[in-house]
C-alpha cells in the first residue's frame, strides 16, 4: 500500500503536505479543543496492559468509591461550555455506572452544553436505551491488528467492538474508535485500521500517543516518535478525506501539536485542563494552533471565560468554583 510505504520510506513531509491540503479543502481551518470526561477510575475488566486503571484495580477494594460525584462531572461539563471546549466523550470503565445512570448524566450534560455527547463506556448492548442526548458511540480499539489486540486488550474483542458499532449505526448514532500509537504496532498494521474504518463506516478516529503508566508493562517504554505519529495521521487523512480526526498529546509533548494539525487533525485532546488553563502551557497550545495556520475554537487562556458566567443549576456552583480555583491559583 503506497501510503504505508511512504511512512516506511521516511516520506512523512510529503504525506503531511498532501494531508494539509486535503484537510483545508474538506474541513477548513478551525480546530477544536476536546476533553474526555471520566466517570470513574474503576474498571471491572482492568486487564488492558497499557491502562492506568489496570494498575489501580488491585488497589481498589470498594469500586463504588472510585466513582466520581455526579455534580463534579456536571461542573466539568459547565467549564467546557464556558471555555468553548468540546466534550470528546464520556468515558468510564466497565461496571462503573448503570445504563440508566449514564443516560441521565448524558441528558444533564446535553442540557448544559446544548450538544449531544459521545460515549466511550466499553462494549454494551444497551444502546437502544439512549436517545437524542447521544451523538455517537466510541469503540476503544487501541490496536487494530487482531493478534496484537488480543494480547494487549484480552477482554475486549475486536469482533464485539465491531458488532456494537454496527448496531450503533443501525440506530442512527455516529461511530468512532480510539487508537493508541506506541503499543508495539508497525506501519504495516495501518491496513487493519483502514479496513475497519472503511468496513464499519467510522466517522471519527481519536489517535493517542502512548502515555507510559507506572506498574504497567509499558512504564519504561518511549512514546512514539513525533514524525511517526504525524505520518500515521497524515496517511489516514489522505485515505479518508472526510473523516474527523482528533489527536491526543500530553503536556510533555506539546510540540507534537503543530505537525499533527498539518497532518490532518481537526481537534486536539488529552490535556490536564485544570493544570494548564491560563498557564504558559495553555498559551503554548494556542501558539501551536496559530503557527499551524489554524483558528482555535474556544480558549485555553481567557480567565474571564471561566469566571464571568453562571450555571443554571445553583447546586453545581461549589463544584464549579473548586475547578475555577484550580485554574487561577
Amino acid at each position: 500500500m503506497n501510503l504505508i510505504n511512504k511512512i516506511k520510506n521516511f516520506e512523512t513531509l510529503d504525506l503531511m503536505q498532501e494531508a494539509n491540503k486535503i484537510t483545508l479543502a474538506e474541513h477548513g481551518n478551525k480546530i477544536t479543543l476536546e476533553r474526555a470526561i471520566f466517570l470513574s477510575w474503576w474498571c471491572d475488566k482492568g486487564d488492558c496492559l497499557f491502562c492506568y486503571m489496570s494498575s489501580q484495580k488491585p488497589k481498589i477494594k470498594e469500586p463504588q468509591k472510585a466513582r466520581r460525584n455526579v455534580n463534579s462531572i456536571l461542573a466539568e461539563a459547565e467549564l467546557c461550555r464556558r471555555t468553548g471546549m468540546k466534550i470528546e466523550f464520556l468515558s468510564g470503565g466497565y461496571g462503573s455506572y448503570s445504563t440508566d445512570e449514564i443516560r441521565n448524566i448524558s441528558r444533564e450534560i446535553y442540557g448544559i452544553t446544548g450538544e449531544p455527547v459521545w460515549l466511550n463506556i466499553g462494549i454494551t448492548k444497551d444502546l437502544e436505551e439512549y436517545g437524542e442526548e447521544i451523538a455517537g458511540i466510541t469503540g476503544a480499539v487501541e490496536v487494530a491488528n487482531p493478534e496484537l489486540h488480543d494480547k494487549i486488550c484480552p477482554s475486549k474483542s475486536l469482533e464485539d467492538i465491531t458488532e456494537m458499532l454496527e448496531f450503533a449505526g443501525d440506530l442512527g448514532f455516529q461511530k468512532a474508535i480510539t487508537v493508541i500509537l506506541g503499543l508495539g504496532e508497525t506501519p504495516d498494521d495501518l491496513k487493519y485500521l483502514f479496513d475497519m474504518i472503511e468496513n464499519v463506516g467510522i466517522d471519527r478516529v481519536t489517535f493517542y500517543s502512548l502515555n507510559p503508566h507506572k506498574e504497567t508493562i509499558y512504564e519504561n517504554e518511549p512514546q512514539p516518535a513525533s514524525l511517526y505519529y504525524a505520518g500515521v495521521v497524515a496517511a489516514t487523512r489522505i485515505k479518508f478525506p472526510k473523516l474527523k480526526i482528533i489527536t491526543g498529546t500530553w503536556i510533555d509533548n506539546l510540540a507534537n501539536m503543530g505537525p499533527l494539525l498539518l497532518s490532518g487533525a481537526n481537534g486536539l485532546t488529552k490535556f490536564p485542563l485544570f493544570k494548564m488553563f491560563g498557564t504558559r502551557y495553555g498559551k503554548r497550545v494556542e501558539e501551536e494552533v496559530y503557527w499551524a495556520g489554524r483558528e482555535l475554537i474556544g480558549t485555553f487562556t481567557d480567565i474571564d471565560a471561566l469566571t464571568k458566567s453562571k450555571s443554571k443549576n445553583p447546586e453545581l456552583e461549589p463544584f464549579i468554583q473548586r475547578y475555577v480555583n484550580k485554574c487561577i491559583k
